[in-house]
This record gives structure tokens, C-alpha cells and sequence, in this order.
């Protein structure tokens, strides 16, 4: 099982991909930060972000994305600018048929640490201790999102198995749709050749 971890933001986008082996050992993949300057128009560094998180999906083929939950707090432009990037893992998500879960900080923080007020300094130690890292991940948005990762991969639970079976289900449906699609468009061709060869004869 493979989690991409997506601790979202305009300015910085922690990522963060981890995947679970025998008798649920956690490892790093790869984790980074995509950064945005202030100074750029919002639609541009929003296509740069979705640029960079496509690539990240393509590269990394993550059967499931975690991504922090967005909340409500005093300084409403940061809520807003969170949400825009929320949007766009969710956008990248569904036109892949991903299975998409949020988790709030405090479901991540408890579950990493034990504690659901933790501070980013506990998080990020404990991030490296249970992906046995030789180096604490940095900034803290890199430490974030794969925290998200940890996080999902042990309490996904029953939720994580349903969206699996969605996605499942769904690029079936897919494929069926495009085996469909071709073969109407075949047809018309077909007959076209048989008519060409009726009126020849």
C-alpha cells in the first residue's frame, strides 16, 4: 500500500509518499515541498501546484492520498489560500479514481504521537523514528506530509478499504466505458467499407 501525503498550502505544499511493508513497517519513498512565490498571480502558482502534484502522482503511482482537513481559523486569507490547494488534490484525485482521505491535525498528531497537542518539533522527531530516517525531514510541511501518510496508514481502516473498493469499481466502469466507446466507433466505419464494396460490385 502506497500513501501520498498532502499537507496542502499556496505557499508551500508539504508531499510526502510512504509505503507499508510486512507486518506493517513503514517507509519513506520520498518526501518534498512544492513552493509558490507570494509575489506571482493566485492562478498561476495554482497551476504550478497542480503541475508538480501531477507529477508527483505519476511518478509515485500512490494508491491512496491523505490530506490534512482544512479548519477554520483567526487569519481567513491562510484558510482560503489551504482550501485553494485542498481543491487540487482533490481534482487530481478524482480524475484518477483515488481514494482521498482527510485526517485533522489532531487525528495526525495523536496518531504519530500519541498526543493530539503535539507540537511540530514532537511530530517531525517521531516522523523520523518510525520511518528511521537519518534526517529529520525539513521544512516542518515536509515533516507534515508524511505524517499524513503515517497517519492514514494506520487508521484508514474500514474507510481506507471502502474508497479502495470505490476506486476499484470505478476504473472498472472505465474501462468498460472505453471498450464501449471503441467498439460504436468501429462500426460506422465498418459499415461504410460495406457499402463502398456493395456499390462497387
Amino acid at each position: 500500500m502506497r500513501v501520498l501525503g498532502v499537507d496542502p498550502g499556496l505557499t508551500r505544499c508539504g508531499l510526502g509518499v510512504v509505503d507499508s511493508g510486512r507486518g506493517n513497517r513503514l517507509t519513506m519513498v520520498a518526501v518534498g515541498v512544492v513552493r509558490t512565490p507570494g509575489d506571482r498571480d493566485t492562478g498561476e502558482r495554482l497551476v504550478y501546484l497542480q503541475d508538480q502534484m501531477d507529477a508527483w502522482l505519476d511518478r509515485f503511482q500512490p494508491d491512496a492520498i491523505a490530506l490534512e482537513r482544512v479548519y477554520a481559523a483567526d487569519h481567513v486569507p491562510t484558510v482560503m489560500t489551504t482550501a485553494q490547494a485542498s481543491a487540487l488534490a482533490l481534482l487530481a484525485a478524482a480524475r484518477r479514481g483515488l481514494p482521498l482521505i482527510t485526517h485533522t491535525p489532531t487525528e495526525v498528531k495523536a496518531a504519530v504521537t500519541g498526543s493530539g497537542r503535539a507540537d511540530k518539533a514532537q511530530v517531525t522527531a517521531m516522523v523520523t523514528r518510525i520511518l528511521e530516517l537519518e534526517v529529520a525531514p525539513k521544512p516542518a510541511d515536509a515533516a507534515d506530509a508524511l505524517a499524513l501518510a503515517i497517519c492514514h496508514h494506520w487508521r484508514g481502516g474500514g474507510d481506507q478499504r471502502l474508497a479502495l473498493a470505490a476506486a476499484s469499481e470505478r476504473a472498472r466502469l472505465k474501462a468498460v466505458a472505453t471498450r464501449a466507446a471503441e467498439g460504436s466507433a468501429a462500426v460506422p466505419g465498418t459499415q461504410a467499407r460495406s457499402r463502398r464494396t456493395a456499390v462497387s460490385r
